[in-house]
């Protein structure tokens, strides 16, 4: 089965996904307080001739914060460097890639939360006067070096805020939050999709994979296009309702967006765990899931839509939960 949630992005992926990105702000859809406070913070900071503030992007994954980091590139007219947290593993790493940017540049580190303490340091005081300190030497003969930076500007991307240290969480002046697209924005999404393919698609079917695209941009693009293929394979000139059906009811996604993991996650509260509460480490193991992958990739649409509550003693399936599943209720002091 195709996983259409799974976090990680092969290279194709990642290509045809360039391919779909809106360049400027004026073609972005949805996000729109997000989108009107950068208008004025892009605007001020080219009016003043400076590099704009740095920037940390959060949300759950797939909303557009790696796309809005390009579209600032475009809009300041500057260069973008993208790098993953991960694979930033030393001071050295960081250092070798803050002494080679240009004057104005943007360093997009998608992840941020994920590099490790010691690099959170060195960059918390490379933001805040760009220069990069480096100890040389060891014991009493370690003396500081001060190498000066040029002006740049870094955006962040995270799915969680508050796994930044406070010191490095300090250094953004700029803190925007991406909530989940309404189902208008997904038709929206889904439409411009459809153009960009130059595929015909009925205003039906794109109600039908927008409603099915849990407010993720990334995720109406990756049904989109499994549709296509569907459509494709039948030499289907347009995707109409019966052929969209047909291709989401393979894919295993159901009407409210959900697929095969979140149906294992909410069945084995319900069945398993008698509902709950229960710690995210047993339902994790109790379903081979990864619990990182369940928190930032799961969670936060299933507790949007009022499927699970998320207490102090645990998960916790919700009465529409159990309706949407068509599943009986356990015996439960916490249900909702």
């Amino acid at each position: 089965m195709t996983r259409l949630m799974d976090a990680k992005k092969n290279s194709k992926e990642d290509e045809i996904e360039l391919s779909l990105r809106p360049k400027f702000l004026k073609e972005y859809i949805g996000q729109k307080e997000l989108k009107h406070n950068l208008e004025i913070f892009i605007g001020a900071a080219k009016h003043r001739n400076e590099v704009l503030d740095h920037t940390l992007l959060y949300g759950p994954p797939g909303l557009g914060k790696t796309t809005l980091a390009y579209i600032i590139a475009n809009e300041m007219k500057t260069k973008v460097r993208l790098i993953n947290g991960p694979s930033v593993e030393r001071p050295g790493d960081l250092a070798s890639i803050l002494s080679t940017l240009d004057p104005g540049e943007i360093l997009f580190i998608d992840a941020i939360h994920r590099l490790p303490r010691v690099v959170e340091e060195i960059l918390s005081s490379a933001l805040e006067d760009f220069k990069l300190i480096t100890i040389s030497g060891m014991g009493e003969n370690a003396t500081s070096i001060d190498i000066p930076l040029p002006p740049f500007t870094l955006i962040g991307a995270t799915t969680r805020a508050g796994a930044l240290s406070s010191p490095l969480r300090a250094r953004f002046g700029i803190t925007e939050k991406f909530n989940f697209y309404s189902l208008d924005e997904s038709e929206q999404i889904v439409r411009r999709t459809s153009k960009v393919f130059k595929t015909k698609i009925s205003e039906e079917a794109i109600k039908l994979i927008a409603a099915r695209s849990r407010g993720t941009p990334r995720i109406a693009n990756r049904l989109f296009r499994r549709v296509r293929d569907f459509a494709n394979f039948e030499h289907k000139d347009e995707i109409t309702t019966v052929i969209a059906t047909k291709a989401l009811t393979a894919l295993k996604v159901d009407k409210l967006g959900l697929d095969d993991v979140d149906i294992r996650y909410l069945t084995a509260i319900m069945e398993r765990f008698h509902g709950g509460p229960v710690g995210l480490e047993a339902i994790a193991s109790s379903i081979g899931e990864e619990v990182m992958n369940l928190e930032d990739v799961y969670e936060p649409y299933l507790i949007q839509i009022g499927l699970i509550n998320r207490t102090p003693r645990g998960r916790i399936a919700t009465d529409k939960a159990y309706s949407h599943l068509e599943k009986n209720h356990g015996f439960s002091l916490f249900k909702s």
